[in-house]
């Protein structure tokens, strides 16, 4: 049983970023001892979370645009990760949260990854504000279908 435990860190959004924002948060949840799946389905979400920040935060890439990734467990081994951007905005969270709704169609961008997220996390929510950011926050109780 864990006692707890909290990491936070922001990067730049760059795409290249995202492998290591996914292997950081699963690093991070080793100490829960999740299963291969577990661990995948982790790093599914936070890959998703963190590409659509990249795609459809801001403008174009820049050392200024940045990504916030916290990552907490608890005493249940609950993870919750939360990946901000300070970007544009969603003006409608309920259409984005859509199953194949995209602001991108030009760029072949599938508009699943909320999907994605939503089908790999035990809990997911979306908080945005236009011309303020999103942050995408993630739950996902590790070790459940073991203790079933």
């Amino acid at each position: 049983m864990n006692t707890g435990n909290h990491m936070k860190m922001q990067i730049p959004a760059y795409g290249k970023n995202e492998s290591f924002a996914r292997n950081a948060v699963a690093g991070f949840a080793v100490e829960c001892s999740p299963t291969l799946s577990e661990l995948n389905d982790i790093k599914t979400a936070v890959s998703e979370a963190v590409t659509n920040a990249v795609v459809h935060a801001y403008d174009a890439e820049s050392e200024e645009n940045l990504i916030e990734i916290a990552a907490d467990i608890d005493e249940d081994n609950t993870l919750t990760v939360s990946v901000r951007d300070f970007g544009r905005g969603i003006e409608d969270v309920a259409a984005a949260l859509e199953p194949f709704f995209t602001t991108r169609p030009e760029d072949e961008r599938s508009g699943m990854g909320f999907t994605v997220i939503e089908t790999f996390m035990d809990e997911f929510k979306v908080d945005s504000a236009v011309g303020k950011g999103t942050t995408v926050v993630m739950r996902k109780r590790i070790g459940k279908d073991a203790e079933s």
